[in-house]
């Protein structure tokens, strides 16, 4: 199983549905679709030796637990789950949302998808975290200004939109590996094998990393 299915899994969908007045096969299509876009996104963004470093620097304020055991709704910061995913996709967060929407059906997919993000954004950090902490042994972050959740209130990413790609490749992580194999890792087990079992019209997970983030992100490019 991949991390992203794993992840679904694991999903609230009923809480989610109810909280957003959906039903819970449209969230799960939904899901499907934002997951891998977000974990994408944060890809793109880690490719940027700034990126990555601000990327560790938000990592530190998201605590894994929360989706451990089960994911507790109340326990999500929606407002914080909206920097997030303004921080990672940046002046294309409206395409890629009406991007995912059309796939699911037209507007009503979108503004869905748009409700929706920012639930899963702080949800998939804490899981990317728990993933850090699992294989990172020593992990060395990057000291953040004031400490503890100092940088949370202006944006979760601070410093993002690093400057353009120099061709240098990623950087190196703070685990063996890197940040940038371990969201290879958990991309590339929907992406890399066979696609994800489309649900409700939503296209698979490697249909959106390749045709919607390859076009609109670019490694690096933030």
């Amino acid at each position: 199983m991949s991390d992203i299915d794993r992840l679904l899994q694991q999903l609230p969908t009923d809480a989610i549905a109810a909280q957003l007045g959906e039903d819970p096969a449209s969230v799960d299509a939904a899901a499907r679709a934002a997951l891998p876009a977000l974990f994408g996104g944060l890809q793109a963004n880690a490719a940027n030796p700034a990126g990555e470093a601000s990327l560790l620097e938000a990592l530190q304020q998201h605590d894994p637990s929360l989706v451990e055991g089960g994911i507790d709704l109340n326990a999500v910061d929606t407002r914080d789950g909206e920097a997030i995913t303004h921080h990672i996709f940046g002046p294309n967060e409206d395409e890629v949302v009406n991007r995912l929407g059309a796939a699911g059906g037209g507007g009503a997919g979108s503004a869905l998808v748009k409700k929706l993000l920012p639930i899963l954004a702080p949800i998939v950090l804490s899981y990317l975290m728990g993933k850090l902490q699992q294989g990172g042994g020593g992990a060395s972050f990057p000291g953040s200004a004031g400490g503890g959740q100092g940088g949370r209130e202006g944006g979760v990413l601070p410093g993002t939109n690093p400057p353009a790609d120099t061709g240098a490749g990623p950087a190196a992580g703070p685990t063996g590996g890197g940040l940038g194999d371990i969201l290879g890792s958990i991309l590339g087990g929907a992406a890399g094998g066979a696609p994800t079992q489309q649900q409700g019209g939503m296209p698979s997970t490697g249909s959106i990393l390749t045709d919607l983030l390859g076009g609109l992100l670019g490694g690096g490019r933030r």
